[in-house]
């Protein structure tokens, strides 16, 4: 069987906390996130601008860079304590990867390192507080967006891309896709959804040419909240900004809206998936032709759903070593 229990971690990775990425025009990305979405600026400079969600003390959890292509610049993540920050930079040291201490505006001091397969990531401890807004409904608009949930990314080396997050960094699997197994071959990892805070996932692999994000995910109230973010992208705009959905995936049974940014990074819109804290929680497997893995309701996914993702800052991108497809590709 491809997927394994979580491994005992170096370091304690509490959850996602924020994602970088280069935009091409702050006042068109600030239209986009702010006011049809929902999200809140905690700050701007002439080249960065500073977004989090209504219920988020965090200073940021979205990070928009100006730059002169779409690229994901970092994935980063909180830990536990000081400790677990000296210890991850052991284990990447130790691992001849990619380490170095880093300032960063609303961020305590951060490690920036890259995993294995060439990912920049960020590890810290504590952010500058920011006011919550949780219950400063005015301030409410498009989706209301409450806080950063989760990053999807293609991995081309899945199953080796998956051992690493579960078994060095400590990832607990939730729910996976693999294919069937045949007369010759053993059944292969296609997807996997690892979680560290609790609920379904702060990271999700998907095969596909890689590395490269798939989307972030941003968390909303309830199914209303994404409902009325499509009335409101729809009257401003912003209607050729809707890729997939409104629908319900099977997996992590979540709500969703995928959207394209300005700049053609995938934002996912979600709600209404599950807590995953017992210690006997048991993973849930999906078969890859299940097509109600990917929308319970039946839909397919468009093909730019499947092929299209952001490229990371740095990396070169590979062929999938895993070629079996989904058969309900739109």
């Amino acid at each position: 069987m491809p997927i394994r229990a979580a491994g005992t971690p170096a370091f304690d990775i509490v959850r996602l906390a924020h994602v970088e990425l280069t935009v091409s025009d702050l006042e068109r990305s600030r239209a986009f996130y702010v006011d049809a979405l929902g999200m809140v600026e905690s700050g701007r400079d002439d080249a960065a601008l500073y977004l989090r969600g209504l219920e988020e003390r965090s200073h940021h959890s979205l990070v928009l860079r100006l730059g002169e292509a779409p690229r994901c610049a970092r994935l980063g993540y909180r830990v536990r304590s000081e400790d677990d920050l000296d210890a991850a930079h052991a284990l990447f040291a130790g691992m001849e990867l990619e380490a170095a201490w880093v300032e960063r505006d609303g961020q305590s001091r951060t490690l920036h390192v890259r995993d294995p397969f060439g990912v920049p990531l960020a590890f810290y401890v504590s952010s500058e507080r920011q006011p919550r807004l949780l219950q400063s409904y005015g301030a409410y608009r498009g989706a209301a967006v409450q806080r950063i949930d989760h990053c999807n990314c293609f991995a081309a080396r899945l199953q080796a891309t998956y051992d690493f997050y579960a078994g060095r960094l400590g990832f607990h699997t939730t729910e996976y896709t693999e294919t069937e197994p045949g007369p010759d071959d053993d059944a292969a990892l296609w997807a996997v959804w690892l979680q560290r805070k609790g609920n379904v996932h702060d990271l999700a692999l998907t095969n596909g040419r890689g590395p490269r994000l798939h989307h972030v995910g941003l968390w909303t109230r309830g199914e209303l909240d994404i409902l009325h973010a499509c009335d409101v992208l729809a009257s401003t705009g912003w209607l050729g900004a809707m890729e997939r959905g409104p629908g319900r995936h099977g997996i992590s049974n979540a709500f969703f809206l995928y959207l394209r940014d300005p700049d053609g990074h995938r934002i996912e819109l979600f709600t209404g998936d599950y807590l995953t804290v017992d210690p006997d929680f048991e993973p849930i497997r999906w078969a890859l032709d299940d097509p109600r893995r990917q929308t319970l309701w039946g839909q397919p996914a468009p093909k730019s759903w499947f092929e299209e993702g952001t490229p990371f800052e740095g990396v070169n991108v590979d062929e999938p070593r895993l070629q079996a497809r989904p058969v309900d590709m739109g």
